[in-house]
């Protein structure tokens, strides 16, 4: 029984691999080999964050990757009433590897919304990982250019947008299986606008039956409903 519990880490690790690599980038363009997924496998940390626990702080130097695993972190820049909501990061979400590249601070401050599990690559392992395996690196840039242009897409469809229109564009940007699994004073940072004018919003939405406002979540009854008003 005791000879076989390292090989069953090792294979653990290697699916916990596999997986890391399937949320950067495309397998069919550029497929990882074997010797690349041990590479990432010895590198990968797993980390636990309790609810409220901050994950990182803004204007640090980034000490690694973060990758969510399971749970929620909100990024968020300022304090108090300026606060803004940047982002949600759910599983599959990774952060913390632009800056890394870059050599500049992190913007935002995050913090777990729930508990949540992390895969974390420490600066060294990233840098190690990117110089020794193209591939891997090569995968991993075209992540995040598209991560950065899903960023572009996103801040210029609200541009010039009515609170309605910015809001419905929100809730679909945000929804799992047709669910927002936020409560609203976050959708307000995000929006970067006072509670009550978007629960004015939201309660209307829900009038006409697009939407049904919870306890710290929106189900999405009419995503096409939306999809309408947010154009």
């Amino acid at each position: 029984m005791t000879s076989f519990l390292p090989r069953r880490r090792e294979d653990s690790r290697l699916r916990e691999a596999a997986w890391v690599a399937r949320c950067v980038g495309d397998p069919q363009t550029t497929p990882l080999t074997e010797e690349d997924l041990t590479a990432l496998a010895s590198y990968l940390q797993p980390l636990e964050f309790e609810r409220g626990a901050p994950v990182f702080r803004a204007d640090e130097q980034p000490t690694g990757v973060w990758i969510v695993r399971s749970g929620m972190i909100e990024l968020a820049a300022g304090r108090g009433r300026r606060k803004i909501v940047v982002q949600m990061l759910y599983t599959g979400s990774v952060d913390g590897d632009i800056e890394l590249i870059l050599g500049m601070p992190l913007p935002y401050s995050a913090r777990a919304i729930e508990t949540t599990r992390c895969l974390f690559l420490a600066s060294e392992s990233f840098e190690a990982l990117m110089r020794e395996h193209p591939t891997v690196a090569r995968r991993w840039l075209s992540s995040v250019a598209a991560r950065v242009a899903r960023g572009q897409q996103r801040v210029m469809g609200l541009l010039g947008r009515s609170l309605v229109e910015q809001a419905t564009r929100l809730l679909l940007d945000d929804q799992i299986d047709e669910r927002v699994l936020l409560p609203q004073r976050t959708l307000a940072a995000m929006l970067g606008v006072q509670r009550p004018s978007l629960n004015k919003v939201l309660k209307d939405l829900e009038k006409r039956g697009l939407i049904t406002l919870g306890y710290g979540r929106i189900e999405i009854n009419d995503a096409k409903g939306l999809e309408a008003l947010a154009r």
